[in-house]
This record gives structure tokens, sequence and C-alpha cells, in this order.
């Protein structure tokens, strides 16, 4: 039997009509969905990045502010204009674009988002409340896996589950995530010994390590789900998924798997944020 194709682009095709929807019915009561994106420097994938989340925006209705500052801002030029937008009753959520320039305590910057409006889930106070079951907008890339396995009705509950990665915004979220679906959870990264023997009895493994093909595709159990979260400019993720169709029971492809779930999770967070104003 053929694996199924967990398509995070279709899905998010689906996703964005929804929002178009609950958009629209906003605007009518005059309330206009607005992300803020904050890009430092001109770093070009950043840039390319931040467009289109706010081509995003555009395509499903909503408004997004772009304020770009030169790469000589310091952190407390960056605090400032991160208050403003916290004091700000027209923005429903705030995006800083990863990487800012070394000379910025980065840290200090996420956390001054208003946890109301941190809708990229990069703040410490979210990840805590996320962590505890508490409501909170979650990292968007690992709240996007989880998307997609819900849409496709993937039994989590039980499954051992290896996250392949420890990064802030991916790996560990990811882990508490799968934690609260009442999976049995197992986080390893690029120094983990016998790393292949701990992937070879996962369920589910979510590669997050950031190294091409760095999970080998003889690693992977029958059955397994697999969850790619890398992308590489060789056009490959963080599995070698070279005969994964015969392997798993359901995978992300690379690219359209996790990526496209990525940006949309961003825009529906800010579109729940502005929905909150109503209550």
């Amino acid at each position: 039997m053929s694996a199924t194709v967990l398509d995070g682009k279709e899905l998010s095709k689906i996703s964005e009509e929804s929002i178009k929807d609950r958009v629209k019915n906003l605007t009518e009561k005059n309330i206009k969905p607005t992300l803020a994106t904050i890009l430092v420097g001109d770093d070009p994938a950043s840039e390319t990045y931040v467009k289109m989340k706010r081509n995003t925006c555009a395509r499903v209705g909503m408004e997004s502010i772009a304020i770009e500052l030169p790469d000589t801002t310091t952190t407390e030029e960056l605090l400032n204009k991160i208050k403003s937008l916290n004091d700000d009753k027209n923005v429903h959520g705030i995006l800083l674009q990863h990487p800012v320039p070394s000379q910025i305590d980065e840290r200090k910057c996420f956390d001054a988002i208003s946890i109301d409006k941190d809708v990229d889930g990069v703040t410490c106070l979210g990840f805590g409340n996320m962590s505890m079951g508490i409501d909170a907008y979650g990292s968007c890339t690992p709240a996007g896996i989880i998307r997609l396995i819900e849409h496709y009705n993937l039994q989590v509950q039980g499954l051992k589950a290896v996250v392949v990665g420890r990064s802030p915004i991916l790996g560990k979220p990811m882990a508490m995530m799968l934690l609260n679906l009442n999976a049995t959870v197992t986080i390893c990264h690029s120094r983990t010994k016998n790393i292949e023997n701990i992937i070879s009895d996962a369920d589910l493994i979510v590669g997050a390590v950031g190294i091409p093909k760095f999970i080998k595709s003889e690693w992977i159990k029958q059955g397994c789900i697999v969850i790619d979260a890398g992308y590489h400019p060789e056009q490959c993720g963080d599995v070698d998924l070279d005969g994964i169709e015969n392997i798993a029971s359901a995978y992300t492809p690379v690219p359209g798997g996790v990526g496209p779930m990525t940006i949309n999770t961003l825009i529906l967070q800010t579109l729940i944020s502005a929905e909150k104003t109503l209550s």
C-alpha cells in the first residue's frame, strides 16, 4: 500500500479560502486583521521570506505593515519599535524576522513582543504556556505540522516520536506539541550517539536538524510517519526521501509539505488574534 502524502501545499490552499471568509467577516465589523513585519538589515533570504508573508496577507485580504530598519539598528531602537507596535491597537500580530544583526540581543527583542501579538510563537512565555497546555500561539512550523497531522487524522497518541533537532523555534516546541498529543517523545540532535538506532525504533520522525539528508532512509522502519521540516538549496530536506513511499505510512514531500503550512499558520494566528478583539 502506497504511503499517504501529507500535502501542505493543498491544505494551505484550503485554509486560505476559510481565512478569506473570516477576514471578510471581520472587515464588515470594521476590524482589519493586520500583521506587522520587522526586517532589520538587508539579508536577501530574509527579504524574500518577509515578502512571501506580506503577499499571503494581501491574498487573503489582510493588511500588513512593513517596517525596515538599517543593519546599524541597536537593541534599544528595536525594542522601542516593538513597544510602539505592542501599543498599536490596529496591529494584531508582530513578526520579527530572524536573524537580526549580531549587535542586537535577539532573544530580548523576541521576548518584548506582547504575548497577545506573538503570532510567530517566538517568546519564552508563549513557549512555556504552550508546553503547559495553556492557550498560546505556537511556533509556526511545528504548529503547522500539528495541523497537517490532524487534517490527515493521523493518530499520534502512544507513538514513539523522535524529533531530530533542538532549535527554540522548531525542535523544542515540536517535542512539546507532540507530548501534548500523548506521544512518547525523544529529542535527538547532530551530536546524539547511536542516533540511527534511536531513529530506527521511531513510529514518527520529525527531521528538524538543518542538515541535508541527515536522516537516512535505511534508518526508518516500515510504517513510520515521516515529517521533513528541512529545506535546502539542493531541493531536499533533512530526510533522505528516496523510496520513502515504500517505507513510510505517511510523509511530507519536499518541497510542498511543511513549508506552505508555516506561512499559513502565521496568517491564521494573526487572524485569530484579530478575532479575539471582538470578545
